[in-house]
């Protein structure tokens, strides 16, 4: 486990540059990596995830005091704190990715052309990702495990709250590479937590190929204002749930406490409640009632305070809140297009759900909210690549070039054109 360093402008610039030319050719040799030598380097780092669990845990505490000192809210902390369960689980991630197919070299199309030209479209890796992250530690090794299996080498820039605990995870992932005979440079962190390090990466167009950005509303805004290499990015996770006319209302119920509140400081938490008026009646009082139960605030439109009048008054701002905490806002709306209309003018295109028993309703809304993830009957808290069966994820991606979702191996590579001939020429 690694101090930061103590740095300058001019060191950090320099420092960049000379991590981003060790990150590029490593990322060479990476490229044409067998499959067999990457999931070892996996199997192998979650072992040694699993071997330094005390080491990683004392690291953990450093960081955790140094957090509570420096006054971090409940959310944050939580997204900070490393147990036993969760470092098994980065561990039990990184075996996930290791089994997962190889999608390098991987022949997406391919056809014959009447001159006698076959050509086919192969995956190939992005080259080289940089990932800028704030409090939460496991996505060093989500991050690592999910570019190296797609042959990439990785630059990690995680927050100051989390570095010792990054540090000891990084170590972990490096003993994997060396175990495998691959460049400990594949995967690197950047070893200061100057503010000013995020802007290096950003500029180091010659070396960076891709940057994906995991944190808070105000980091994502300055990468998307500063960043001179392409994003994958979401700027929030406002999500919904809306409880349909054609709703079973226990399922109802028991899905929005449960994607309220299972983490409410994570991303695909749900945050916005809509209910049709057709059961509103019945089913504004048991949902208002069970998340109070639950320790959720429930800020509702007139028509929640007046069916459940321990609703706090909602304001126009709470439809446009992504509150990573217990805190809910409800509103009736007047139907299936009312429900729809409101997300696209509240929503951030990441996760959305329908509570339904009506499936004409639940492929309407599947099909017109057009956000990166639509669920029908399921808790918004499964907007999660592990659940999707990625193994991991980078992070969720809301635009619509590239990479859309849950960002995992087969998202984290590009393609290129074999073209093979027998002597052609052009005439």
């Amino acid at each position: 486990m690694m101090d930061a360093l103590e740095t300058t402008a001019g060191d950090i610039d320099a420092l960049m540059a000379d991590i981003g030319r060790r990150a590029r050719a490593a990322a060479r040799t990476l490229a044409t990596a067998p499959t067999a030598a990457k999931d070892t380097v996996l199997t192998a780092a979650a072992d040694a995830l699993m071997a330094e669990i005390d080491t990683i845990k004392d690291a953990n505490a450093r960081d955790m005091a140094a957090g509570e000192a420096k006054g971090l809210s409940k959310a944050l902390l939580d997204r900070l704190r490393l147990t036993d369960d969760r470092i098994a689980a980065m561990a039990q991630g990184l075996r996930e990715v290791a089994a997962l197919p190889d999608p390098i070299g991987a022949e997406l199309a391919a056809w014959d052309r009447p001159n006698g030209l076959r050509i086919a479209r192969v995956r190939v890796p992005l080259g080289v990702i940089g990932v800028i992250y704030e409090s939460r530690p496991n996505v060093t090794a989500d991050a690592a495990a999910l570019c190296l299996k797609a042959g990439n080498a990785v630059i990690l820039r995680g927050g100051s709250e989390s570095f010792h605990s990054s540090s000891a995870i990084l170590g972990c992932i490096q003993d994997g590479l060396d175990t495998a005979g691959l460049p400990s440079d594949a995967c690197q962190m950047i070893p200061t937590t100057d503010r000013a390090a995020v802007g290096a990466l950003l500029r180091a167009s010659e070396y960076v190929d891709v940057i994906v950005p995991r944190g808070g509303k105000s980091l994502i805004e300055r990468v998307t204002a500063e960043s001179r290499v392409p994003l994958f990015k979401h700027l929030e996770g406002i999500c919904h749930t809306y409880v349909h006319a054609g709703a079973d209302l226990d399922k109802a119920r028991t899905l929005a406490v449960n994607a309220k509140m299972r983490r409410t400081g994570i991303c695909g938490a749900t945050e916005t409640i809509l209910v049709d008026r057709a059961i509103a009646a019945d089913a504004v009082p048991a949902l208002v009632r069970d998340l109070n139960d639950a320790g959720c605030v429930v800020r509702g439109c007139d028509g929640v305070r007046t069916l459940a009048p321990s609703a706090e008054p909602a304001t126009d701002a709470d439809w446009d809140t992504e509150y990573l905490d217990a805190i809910v806002s409800m509103k009736v709306v007047e139907g299936l297009d009312d429900a729809i209309a409101h997300i696209a003018a509240h929503g951030s295109d990441h996760t959305d759900a329908i509570v339904t028993e009506d499936a004409a309703a639940a492929e309407r809304f599947l099909n017109a909210v057009d956000s990166a993830i639509v669920m029908v009957n399921a808790s918004t808290q499964f907007a999660d690549g592990g659940e999707f069966g990625m193994g991991a994820e980078i992070g969720i991606a809301t635009g619509k070039l590239h990479a859309r979702g849950p960002v995992g191996v087969e998202q984290l590579t590009s393609f290129k054109y074999q073209v093979r001939g027998t002597g052609q020429t052009r005439p």
